[in-house]
């Protein structure tokens, strides 16, 4: 075993320790078990070589009482043992998880993008699996399996020594074929966890864009897709498990080897030496029993390396900075409600994966007043987008600084600087939950939840009728993504939502696209009520949505390159007043 898989390991055992009586006990009961499979050639001898001499006439009816005694005990133990093991694995699963999601919850924005959704949902849902079967097989072969063998084996050397050193020396071979097949199970386990991640990322890319699938008719080129890698997925697999599998049928031919040799040598003794038919049977017997959890010890490599290999994907993510560590907390600002006051100082930022390339952004300087409403336009690529998203600091300026209400956005708490923002886009996320729970989106359960201020945010958000329509009122269900509503009625709902919030500060990013006349309308009358008295800042595409805002900034490669009102900016007649005629052209 390498260093990374001990350290792993040994973390894993961490999260086994708050559970010590449980696993004490599982082990004692396992220890029973042993006891009973050791028993078993133990009472052979005496009954074969007593027994059929017709020494224990008298006694016949203990044994049957004493075998079934036996079998009662070691099922029991053997119950209780997997019971009390069940308890701790699944304690320790669901603390794993739930630390992971808390780990995703909280990761950087950097991270979201650098690891698909399924990828991620492998990890929590699937492999956290794999890792507890590391701790359910470990602790039942290497505890019962290995005090069954230390048992046996200690009775055999009790019955004849001579023969039991041949038997010894199957457990060397096994070990030095076990650590060959090691190293190709490590490579092929991780091949297969990657793969595994892509064929999921296939089913969940062509899951959500089941329409465009089926509008250009790419359903064979999908499939091609999925069993492509489906394939390759199961070569490896196939590899795996000719790896793995070898350890069984090797232990059983090096088990064979050793009882024929044991076979030969018994003879001779019991020429010379006199050994009795009991003492062979009870050896055979023993030897027989042995065979068995050695043969359990060295099958448990393959999930073993499986498991590990999972836990090192565990660990990776749970090892994932946190965007807000609680310690720098204590030097930090608290914010309880913000004027809405916004400042760019010399800002300047670069994507990590554009390395070499232009800056997203550089030199941008900005002075947003409370209550303003400032529209961001420009060519694609301008770096509008960008901007918006380093306030809620979802990204952090590679130089320059922000401010809100004069104080730097990195001392003030995330939380409280997030609480600050509402946020409302084209690409609409709803939950698969009530209207209610996503108008109140954040509040802890149900008894969180503002019943009055829910309605009162889907009125100001014209979705009345939308409740109306519905027998369940506010407490529908909206299915997937909101697919139970129309394109202007999920839109709406996302306004309704940052109503509720009431944030001094709102972010509308192309909010009114993609509707038609009738549901712009609305949207857009909803959106007016909601910008009322709010620092708002607007990406826009369509220019006839942002005339009236107080101020325009363009942005073209990630400089401010114009920034005034409609008017001002029309007299100008820079890139503004040509973006406005193009668009106003093609009308």
């Amino acid at each position: 075993m390498n260093a990374q898989d001990r350290t792993a390991l040994n973390r894993l055992i961490q999260y086994l320790k708050p559970h010590k009586g449980l696993i004490i006990g599982s082990l004692l009961a396992m220890a029973v078990v042993a006891a009973a499979e050791t028993s078993i050639p133990a009472l052979m001898k005496p009954l074969l070589d007593r027994g059929f001499t017709g020494q224990l006439n008298s006694k016949l009816w203990q044994i049957p009482v004493f075998l079934v005694g036996l079998a009662l005990i070691r099922s029991l133990a053997q119950f209780f043992s997997n019971y009390l093991l069940s308890r701790v694995i699944n304690s320790v699963l669901l603390k794993l998880r739930e630390q992971m999601f808390k780990t995703l919850l909280n990761a950087s924005t950097t991270f979201f993008q650098k690891n698909s959704a399924s990828h991620l949902i492998n990890a929590v849902v699937f492999e956290v699996n794999n890792v507890l079967s590391i701790m359910g097989g470990m602790l039942i072969s290497l505890v019962r399996d290995s005090l069954t063998v230390i048992g046996l084996i200690g009775y055999l050397i009790y019955l004849n020594w001579q023969l039991t050193l041949v038997v010894m020396i199957i457990f060397p071979v096994i070990a030095f074929i076990m650590g060959k097949v090691n190293k190709r199970l490590r490579v092929l386990n991780r091949e297969q966890q990657t793969l595994t991640s892509e064929l999921a990322y296939i089913v969940e890319e062509s899951s959500a864009g089941y329409k465009i699938v089926k509008v250009h008719g790419a359903e064979q080129y999908e499939m091609r897709r999925f069993m492509e890698k489906a394939e390759r997925l199961r070569q490896f697999a196939l590899k795996s498990a000719v790896a793995g599998g070898l350890n069984q049928p090797i232990t059983q031919l090096i088990a064979s080897m050793a009882l024929s040799v044991v076979l030969v040598i018994a003879l001779m003794q019991s020429a010379t030496e006199g050994t009795t038919v009991g003492g062979f049977a009870s050896f055979i017997t023993a030897m027989m029993l042995v065979i068995s959890p050695i043969k359990h010890l060295a099958d448990i490599n393959q999930p073993l390396q499986r498991g590990l290999t999972a836990a090192d994907m565990i660990f990776a993510l749970m090892d994932q900075p946190i965007e807000e560590e609680e310690s720098r907390k204590a030097n930090m600002q608290s914010l309880e409600n913000a004027k809405g006051g916004i400042r760019f100082e010399n800002v300047g930022f670069a994507y990590e994966q554009e390395t070499g390339r232009k800056d997203a952004l550089s030199d941008v300087n900005l002075d947003i007043k409370p209550g303003e409403v400032v529209a961001f336009v420009g060519p694609s690529g301008g770096g509008k987008s960008t901007l918006v998203n380093l306030l809620p600091r979802f990204f952090k300026p590679s130089n320059g600084h922000i401010y809100l209400d004069d104080i730097p956005l990195e001392n003030i708490i995330l939380s409280d600087l997030r609480k600050q923002i509402a946020f409302v886009s084209q690409d609409v996320i709803l939950f698969n939950d009530s209207i209610a729970a996503n108008v109140a989106y954040g509040a802890v359960g149900p008894e969180g939840v503002d019943r009055g201020r829910v309605i009162e945010a889907l009125e100001a958000a014209n979705l009345s009728a939308l409740m109306k329509e519905l027998p369940e009122g506010i407490d529908a269900q909206i299915g997937d993504n909101g697919n139970r509503l129309s394109g202007g009625q999920r839109q709406r709902l996302a306004i309704a939502r940052a109503i509720y919030k009431d944030a001094p500060i709102l972010i509308l990013d192309e909010a009114t696209s993609a509707l038609d006349s009738e549901s712009e309308r609305q949207v857009q009358d909803a959106l007016e009520r909601l910008m009322a008295g709010r620092t708002t800042l607007v990406i826009a595409h369509r220019l006839s949505t942002i005339e009236h805002a107080d101020r325009i900034v363009v942005l073209e490669h990630g400089h401010v390159i114009e920034n005034g009102s409609h008017e001002e900016l029309i007299a100008k007649d820079g890139l503004y007043a040509n973006l406005h005629r193009i668009q106003f052209s093609n009308a």
